[in-house]
């Protein structure tokens, strides 16, 4: 006997929602479910919201990953496309039995691995009215107002980061986006056609997109010199000049420097004052990957750490972290946004006659985007509603969070601080007398495992100088205090358990 067919969306109200009339529906919907009348929206939203408050409800108690056995959870979810539909509360409860629940907790408080994302829900709320209303922002005239306060955003993202007035830029899906298009405005700005000849600079503790940008731009990665850093894992000035004069001694064309504003390994400020020295005198173009660390510049301590960052020809910012915000919320902001023109500009017959104003934007000409959906409203809700003085005491709170970790830390005798904190991430190891270097890694692997057993927080690791470090990085807008004691008390615990194994 064949099992029954699954009963159609249209012709299977959703639960609890009211079934769709004629008249709530546009013209022609009464025969296609894809179209949904208002009272069954507003009943799967009602859904959606209850599952959500039970969900963030139970954050404080959530398990910071759930691994184990996630291959086979994950593979179970694959199917093929299906004929007929589903109602839609099993679907949500798909979701959030068994698909959500896999993984990495990164919306937990206890989430100090790798650079936290944010999450902030009146993101969530904006992200719901966009996808609603569908307007692109990809030309100006399609959505004028939701340009206008897209454009704003960009332009307080240049002020934080000290750009002149008449600074702007994009916001894209993130921070490899924002290097790319980076690179490519410099490429276009400051090398002929054949730019075959070009090299840039960056530290051996950039992050990797960079590289990969510059690889998508067209430039083999032998043209990508890694500059050695101090033992501060900072970018060593003279031995960019050294190499920029290499380069130059043999027919090459050095055209970009970019520094760094907090490294993924170890949260180090590469001196962007003295690399905007050098890039001035080189005629170099310098651009700053800030994704993780520029959004500090709201605060005094940030400012100073982040000293030179003013001077960039470009920036790159990631709301989706200093912002708190959620993942696929990134940035470039530029000097000049006319680089970014020349970069991208480019013109069909069938699009609109793009703006000649100058402070009218069309932001298909400013990135290789042309339908995008608007990100503006996600940054602008929750600065509009609390401002920015309560996003600059939320990075404070980090930066004292990480200062407190390090300090306590750093009165253990078993600790080595690798990195004490210059933003809020800071790197250590442990040491013990008697242990090899050798031995010193699998203990430090050993203690991360157990803390990350406990389920309370979530730490990572990497390799520094040829030695493997644990990380701790404070970033998101729900990390306070007690969690860090957590964090602390389960390093000792952890600790003192592998010792006593030995």
């Amino acid at each position: 006997m064949s099992s029954p067919k699954k009963p159609r969306l249209a012709s299977r109200p959703v639960p609890g929602a009211a079934v769709c009339a004629p008249d709530d529906l546009a013209d022609g919907a009464a025969t296609s479910p894809l179209e949904l009348s208002g009272p069954t929206f507003a009943a799967m939203i009602d859904l959606v919201k209850a599952r959500l408050v039970r969900h963030l409800g139970g954050l404080e108690a959530a398990p910071m990953h759930r691994n184990r056995g996630a291959r086979k959870a994950a593979r179970a979810l694959r199917e093929g496309m299906p004929e007929e539909g589903t109602s839609f509360e099993p679907l949500l409860e798909q979701l959030f039995s068994r698909a959500l629940p896999l993984g990495l907790n990164t919306a937990s408080a206890g989430y100090l691995a790798y650079i936290p994302g944010g999450g902030l829900l009146h993101a969530a709320i904006a992200d719901l009215i966009t996808s609603a209303v569908n307007r692109y922002v990809g030309v100006w005239i399609a959505a004028p107002g939701l340009v206008e306060i897209e454009a704003s955003v960009v332009r307080w993202l240049a002020g934080v980061v000290g750009l002149p007035e008449g600074a702007g830029g994009v916001l894209t899906t993130g921070g490899s986006m924002a290097n790319l298009l980076a690179i490519v405005a410099a490429r276009r700005d400051r090398l002929p056609t054949d730019f075959s000849r070009g090299v840039l600079y960056v530290s051996r503790e950039v992050h990797h997109s960079v590289t990969k940008a510059a690889i998508v731009a067209g430039f083999p990665a032998e043209n990508v010199r890694s500059v050695p850093t101090c033992e501060r894992q900072r970018m060593r000035v003279d031995a960019l000049v050294e190499a920029i004069a290499r380069d130059r001694a043999e027919g090459l064309s050095p055209f970009l420097v970019v520094g760094s504003a907090g490294t993924t390994n170890t949260g180090a400020v590469d001196p962007l004052g003295a690399l905007a020295d050098v890039a001035e005198r080189e005629a170099l173009w310098l651009h700053v990957d800030a994704a993780y660390g520029g959004f500090f510049a709201l605060t005094e301590r940030g400012r100073a750490a982040l000293a030179g960052i003013e001077r960039a020809h470009s920036v790159t910012l990631d709301p989706h972290k200093g912002l708190f915000l959620p993942y696929g919320t990134g940035c470039v902001v530029v000097r000049d946004p006319t680089t970014l023109r020349r970069a991208f500009s480019s013109h069909a017959s069938y699009l609109p006659d793009m703006q000649r104003d100058a402070d009218l934007i069309d932001f298909c000409e400013l990135s290789p985007e042309l339908s995008r959906e608007p990100r503006g409203l996600r940054v602008w809700l929750p600065l509009k509603m609390h401002g920015a003085r309560a996003f600059r005491a939320a990075l404070d709170e980090k930066l004292d969070l990480a200062r407190y970790a390090a300090e306590t830390l750093g009165a253990w005798p078993e600790v080595a601080m690798v990195a004490p904190p210059t933003l809020s991430l800071l790197a250590f190891r442990f040491v013990a007398p008697g242990r090899s270097p050798a031995e010193a890694d699998a203990l430090s692997r050993r203690v991360m495992r157990g803390v990350n057993a406990r389920q309370r927080v979530l730490l990572t690791g990497t390799t520094v100088d040829d030695r493997f470090v644990l990380r701790m990085c404070v970033l998101s807008f729900r990390t306070h205090r007690p969690r860090i004691d957590a964090a602390l008390a389960d390093l000792r615990a952890s600790l003192d358990a592998a010792l006593s194994a030995r």
